[in-house]
């Protein structure tokens, strides 16, 4: 029976759409439970009503006829228990109802299944029997698999339109349409879609054999210039509103167009035989399936450049240029199935509003630059039905990762709403930025800002924020084709220590595996959150830690205010080794004549053994700081990057106030300053919290610094400490929620709280 399961998913995986795939399905089940009926029931939510979609064995016109609602008949009685019904005798039922038109009387027999997709019905399968027959228990787990298999390619092929409806008109398929995704960047707009197709396609390459092997040579090189020129336009475009850093990205696009990157590879493929079209095909697909086997996200988005770098070669090999609108409407949101580097900088900045991309994720490049623009950005949307966007009006909310396409006036007017309040309180807020993060009961609640590409920009919110609470020092790393030598590291961390002197900048040594890769050093693992990352790669590497390390210390020669931030701590081992390298590359200085003085070194708070090491650790370190995102996601056991259970990933769940709590009581009774960085210390009621419970600094991305330093100056600590005690004693995160919504009401501050669900 595996056999024969195994062939009927691979026909329905391989039909040209689902409409083929329900018919081919029902056909083979029949066939394989040897029953004299095969039906399909799909679940319209709009209408709230089981519809018949495809049958073999009931009369044919009864499809697209035959409505039921939930709980009527025996497939609504499926439908809505949610579980699988098995009948010998489906008449004497007393919820049997029969429908003429379909011819089903000649049938006694029913085992009906329903298909679920995350918790969502989708639709009830049914086989059906003439004889009296108790179908037994392995044709009732047949149905139960097969129904297991369609409903994510059902949940999709409903999702991206790809399912042929019998009751859907005209008016039914261009009313308002909602599609998530992944928020990359926040904000929220109104425009028009323009969707980008690809400059060309690599799968559909014929082989060729050149005539002249010399001319295929010339042409390839003469594509990647072209592209090479289009590449440094598009850069030279945006290097008024992006920082030194950012533009780097354009650079890595031109060292992957470089000599030995492509051109040599493609070169010595044309020499064997092939013509240049072929030849570059074949190695980019070789590149892209060899990096989207990786199972790591940086790795994939690399992935994503270099497929579209070679499609752009290959449109001029093909004799012509990337299709790109002539021009673009005055709010474009960019939508198509991957938004490169490249394609952001096609369009004019003062039409591009917003970013809609099928793949992709928030550390990909283009997120990097969507954020660094202030560009409202929702990747990963993978049920976009691209062709029936082109033109459409959109909203776009990157706070929540919601695409709203040809929405109804009501959802208009809700959003123009949402975004002039966004922007007069923009304005408001501004004016009291340069005033102290002080409470009214005058307690001073210093906020820090979290440093990683944009350095030009959070240099001038010096005179707003206490320091640096976290600069990541893995992004140079990441936009490059090496590891930067330490004087090039040495460079780019006094620029930071002298923009910020004298406040305090946190630098945190190389964190790199998890969701963070590095193009030319691969980390390939089963479980790379819970494998080799942060200090575990860097202890085992210690020539690259050690390279850090003394570029960190010669770039605070004279400044003085460094301080090191060791990552992904599980034991004081790791922290003692640290240590000992860190005082060897003093020395190691000192003996060539650069004399620094030991800076303050802390360590991360994020797996969850550390908070049962606390006094160990207090020995060992001058600081701790708290990463919130991670610290949650490991107590939770929530990878917060996979869709599927990102919605369990709440650093309101009481289990982390709990522990959060209990971190800050005890670094406080052991006299250890404890920061918070994270996306709770940059949530206006998540910073009232960790005020309340004690922490001494919150460091936060630089757009929540005016949120937060508003409701932090209209708060009482008091009323903070207060607001942790009453949160304490919910059981729920929907609770805590709740609770601080209404807590955030009551004090007048609800428009401070960002947009969700």
């Amino acid at each position: 029976m595996l056999e024969v399961l195994r062939r009927i998913v691979q026909e329905v995986n391989g039909a040209r759409n689902l409409n083929t795939a329900l018919s081919t399905m029902v056909r083979r089940i029949r066939k394989a439970m040897k029953t004299d009926v095969c039906s399909f029931y799909l679940f319209d939510t709009e209408q709230q009503r089981l519809i018949l979609m495809e049958t073999i064995g009931l009369h044919a016109q009864a499809v697209g006829q035959v409505f039921l609602r939930p709980g009527e008949g025996l497939v609504g009685l499926v439908a809505q228990r949610e579980e699988p019904l098995n009948l010998e005798d489906a008449h004497g039922h007393p919820q049997f109802r029969y429908f003429a038109e379909t011819g089903e009387e000649r049938f006694a027999s029913f085992l009906g299944v329903p298909i679920i997709h995350q918790r969502r019905m989708l639709g009830v399968l049914v086989v059906q029997q003439q004889d009296k027959r108790r179908f037994d228990e392995g044709d009732e787990a047949f149905l139960v698999t097969m129904a297991a298999q369609l409903s994510g390619v059902l949940a999709h092929a409903l999702a991206t339109g790809g399912l042929n409806r019998p009751s859907r008109d005209t008016a039914q398929e261009l009313s308002q349409a909602t599609f998530k995704g992944l928020a990359a960047s926040p904000g929220m707009v109104i425009g028009e879609a323009v969707v980008i197709a690809p400059p060309a396609d690599l799968d559909g390459v014929p082989d060729l054999i050149p005539t002249d092997i010399e001319y295929e040579i010339v042409r390839l090189k003469e594509a990647i210039y072209r592209v090479r020129d289009e590449i440094r336009a598009a850069g030279e475009r945006l290097a008024s509103r992006i920082s030194a850093q950012e533009l780097a990205l354009f650079e890595v696009y031109q060292q992957m167009l470089g000599e030995a990157a492509l051109t040599q590879e493609v070169e010595k493929r044309i020499r064997e035989g092939q013509w240049a079209p072929g030849a570059l095909a074949d190695v980019v697909r070789r590149h892209v399936q060899y990096m989207e086997r990786v199972d790591d996200n940086y790795l994939r988005e690399r992935a994503a450049d270099i497929r579209d770098l070679g499609r752009r070669v290959l449109a001029h090999l093909q004799e012509g240029s990337p299709q790109t609108p002539e021009s673009f409407p005055e709010r474009t949101v960019l939508i198509g199935d991957e938004i490169s580097v490249a394609s952001l900088g096609e369009v004019a900045r003062d039409k591009l509003v917003g970013l809609v991309s099928i793949r992709g994720s928030s550390s990909s490049h283009v997120a990097i630059l969507a954020r660094a623009m202030g560009i409202p950005t929702v990747l990963g949307m993978v049920d976009l039905p691209l062709p029936r966007l082109n033109g459409a009006p959109v909203v776009l909310d990157g706070h929540r990762g919601r695409l709203f396409v040809r929405p109804d006036e009501e959802l208009l007017s809700y959003y123009r709403g949402m975004i002039d309040e966004e922007a007069a309180l923009a304005e408001m807020l501004e004016h009291e930025q340069d005033l102290p993060s002080r409470t009214p009961d005058n307690y001073d609640m210093p906020l820090m800002v979290n440093t990683g590409l944009a350095v030009d920009a959070v240099a001038s919110l010096k005179s707003r924020i206490s320091g640096v609470g976290l600069y990541r020092t893995e992004v140079p790393f990441m936009i490059t084709e090496r590891f930067p030598g330490e004087q090039e590291q040495m460079r780019l961390y006094r620029d930071q220590l002298e923009s910020f002197a004298p406040l305090p900048v946190v630098m945190r040594t190389l964190d790199i595996g998890g969701d963070k890769d590095l193009p030319y050093f691969p980390i390939d693992e089963a479980n790379p959150f819970l494998g080799w990352r942060g200090i575990r790669v860097t202890l085992d590497h210690p020539e690259v830690l050690m390279v850090q390390l003394r570029a960190m210390l010669r770039a605070s020669q004279g400044v003085g205010n460094l301080q090191i931030l060791l990552p992904m701590i599980t034991n004081v081992d790791e922290v003692d080794d640290a240590q000992r390298l860190i005082a060897r590359a003093q020395a190691e200085l000192a003996e060539e004549g650069v004399k620094v003085e030991k800076p303050r070194v802390g360590v991360m708070i994020e797996v969850p053994a550390t908070l049962y090491q606390l006094e160990a650790l207090a020995q060992r370190v001058d600081f701790f700081s708290v990463g919130s995102n991670d610290l949650t996601q490991y107590l939770l056991a929530v990878d917060r990057n996979n869709p599927r259970v990102a919605g369990l990933y709440d650093a309101c769940h009481p289990a982390v106030l709990s522990a959060l709590v209990r971190l800050a009581r005890e670094a406080a009774a052991l006299n250890v300053p404890t920061s918070v960085c994270g996306e709770l210390a940059g949530d206006p009621a998540g910073a009232l919290l960790l005020m309340g419970m004690g922490f001494n600094a919150l460091s936060m991305n630089a757009p929540s610094l005016p949120r937060v330093r508003a409701a932090i100056r209209r708060v009482p600590l008091t009323s903070a400490q207060t607001l942790v005690d009453e949160t304490l004693g919910l059981a729920s995160p929907r609770e805590v929620r709740m609770h601080l919504e209404k807590r955030m009401g009551e004090w007048q501050l609800a428009h401070l709280m960002p947009p969700r669900d």
